[in-house]
C-alpha cells in the first residue's frame, strides 16, 4: 500500500466515525422520557383466564 491509499483510508475513516457520531447524538436526544414513569402499570385488569363456550342451540 502506498502512503496516498493509507491517507485516504484514513480520511474514509474519520467521515465515517463523524458520521456516526451525529448519528449517535441525535439518537441520545430522544431518550429523556425513560427517566419518567408511566401511567400504566398492569395488563386489562383481568384476574382470571378468559373462558370461550359454545353456543347451545
Amino acid at each position: 500500500m502506498s502512503t496516498d491509499d493509507t491517507t485516504a483510508s484514513d480520511e474514509m475513516k474519520r467521515k465515517f466515525r463523524e458520521a456516526l457520531d451525529k448519528k449517535n447524538a441525535q439518537h441520545r436526544r430522544g431518550e429523556a422520557h425513560l427517566d419518567g414513569d408511566s401511567a400504566v402499570h398492569g395488563g386489562q385488569g383481568a384476574a382470571t383466564k378468559r373462558e370461550f363456550r359454545r353456543k347451545s342451540g
